[in-house]
């Protein structure tokens, strides 16, 4: 009976730019870099690009792209980041991908993602859509592929996510082992009922969704998750392989599927040559008993055999479902023992009231414009992906309802970036650290500004920030000298604002030299 591994790795980073000009201001926090971008591409994204395998004297025996022989997903503003930035990184992930497709049965080991890392489970229907639409628009221009699956952030799960995605042409997600509730084999009607995250692991298993639909989910080995992650496993790559070895059975009469996931940083930033250890295990792994694979292959090979059921509104990283990124929930980094986060609430408050502002906005403006409003602003990743006048002029004849003059132009466009910055706003990032004024939090607050600012623009009316304001209030922070949201707001998105952005032609970080970025000195804002 065959044996098969598989590592999968979610490479993200929340998207840093700001909202006015487009480029990544100075991150202090990130120093010896310019920004955590930076630093993270730094430790991470380009050495598992060009891992190195040692022999036993030390000496480099080999490099070798990593993502060629994992499975991996890479968030699609990251990814535009890295296009500008790390251009040499940046071809060598997409190279990986045509490699994997040779190497494992014409499928390509990268995944898509959902577009800017929202949590999908507290998005309404409509922006649901948008984010799987944009994730799969973007993989499919820079992949040249349709992609199999998809990441689905923090593998937080409900039914109408799943079932949407699978209406987007997507085969299979992975969630985490504690998802599962239930399993039954195709056939028989009595469902065994799942604890303590013992749904077995090693193969796929069919969901069916309220409309029918069905879709493959893996479940990924938790206690080889944690191990890389949290319990210091990629300190030797040998250690590493025979423990993904040590999980096959005997008592198993079936193709057994052994793999794992985690934070692709883990592997080189937030463990300290986690490339290497990767790459020799890897290097291990293809000369065993076990045929390394990823999952497209592993589902054509050896479809569903079993049903299953989710625990929906649940994640990968709270143990409360999806508490971390509305409520108070108790989940914190641990930095800070002793502060709250009843913030949590009031921010995705404030964030989901202005939304429904804007979209109604958006609505009624839009219906003139162009023939379907949802239609265009799922189109719209297209000019995210290409904003020369050709493309904007491309997406505007497939979309408006009649030849549009100048200024309808400029208006439509800038209902369609006030979209954009309204899915930006819901980076899950805002809320999984520890307080409101965190860099992760006034990134969203900033893209809410700006968001603002255009529908200000648009209405010429008396804005929406008073009465956004008057919710953050209601977030009281825990760094001293702050009040609440509303004053983190005043204090550190408002100097950020400008009347008239525009967006430079080469950004900061561009114009250093890979050696002058790492050691750039930055001011913090004031």
């Amino acid at each position: 009976m065959e044996s098969y591994i598989c590592i999968h790795g979610h490479f993200y980073q929340p998207p840093r730019e700001n909202p006015w000009f487009e480029a990544i201001e100075c991150q202090p926090s990130a120093r010896p870099y310019h920004d955590w971008n930076q630093r993270v591409a730094a430790e991470c994204y380009e050495p598992n690009g060009v891992a190195r395998i040692l022999d036993r004297n030390g000496l480099i025996e080999r490099i070798v792209n990593n993502y060629s022989r994992i499975s991996f997903d890479f968030g699609p503003t990251l990814l535009s980041w890295l296009e500008t930035e790390d251009p040499a990184t940046y071809r060598r992930i997409l190279e990986a991908d045509l490699e994997s497709r040779e190497r494992f049965s014409g499928h390509g080991s990268a995944l898509a993602q959902a577009y800017n890392h929202a949590l999908l489970p507290l998005c309404n229907r409509r922006d649901k859509v948008t984010q799987i639409r944009w994730g799969i628009g973007d993989f499919s221009r820079r992949f040249g592929r349709p992609p199999e699956g998809m990441w689905i952030p923090e593998t937080a799960a409900d039914l109408e996510t799943l079932d949407l995605m699978a209406q987007a042409g997507l085969k299979f997600a992975i969630l985490a082992p504690h998802q599962a509730r239930r399993v039954r084999k195709r056939g028989e009607r009595s469902w065994r009922t799942l604890a303590n995250s013992d749904i077995d692991s090693t193969m796929a298993y069919a969901i069916v969704l309220p409309s029918g639909r069905r879709m493959a989910l893996f479940f990924y080995d938790g206690p080889i998750s944690r191990a890389v992650g949290f319990e210091k496993l990629l300190a030797d790559g040998a250690a590493f392989a025979s423990r993904l070895l040590g999980a096959f059975s005997t008592e198993r009469n079936w193709p057994q599927l052994v793999h794992m996931a985690t934070d692709g940083e883990t592997f080189g930033h937030h463990h300290r040559f986690g490339d290497m250890a990767l790459a020799f295990a890897l290097h291990a792994l293809e000369s065993g008993p076990a045929r390394l694979t990823n999952y497209g292959e592993y589902l054509e090979r050896h479809p569903p055999t079993q049903l299953v059921e989710i625990w929906e509104n649940s994640s990968w990283s709270c143990p409360h479902g999806i508490g971390r990124w509305k409520e108070d929930c108790g989940c914190a980094t641990g930095a800070h023992p002793g502060w709250q986060q009843k913030w949590r609430a009031p921010l995705r408050e404030a964030l989901d009231w202005l939304r429904d502002r804007l979209q109604s906005l958006y609505d009624t403006d839009a219906a003139r414009l162009v023939k379907d409003p949802c239609a265009a602003r799922n189109a719209y990743i297209d000019v995210l992906l290409d904003r020369s006048p050709e493309a904007v002029e491309r997406f505007l004849d497939g979309h408006q309802t009649h030849a549009l003059g100048a200024g309808e132009r400029v208006r439509i466009l800038k209902l369609l970036e006030l979209q954009r910055h309204a899915q930006l706003m819901y980076t899950s990032c805002g809320w999984y650290f520890d307080d409101i004024s965190g860099i992760e939090a006034v990134q969203v607050l900033e893209y809410a500004a700006r968001a603002i600012q255009l529908a200000e623009e648009l209405t010429g009316g008396p804005g929406l920030e008073p009465a956004f304001l008057e919710i953050l209030q209601k977030g009281p922070s825990n760094e001293p000298g702050l009040g609440s949201g509303r004053d983190v707001y005043q204090k550190f998105v408002k100097p950020a604002m400008v009347d008239r952005p525009r967006r430079p032609a080469t950004t900061r970080s561009a114009r250093f030299s890979r050696t002058a970025r790492r050691t750039a000195s930055c001011t913090p804002m004031a």
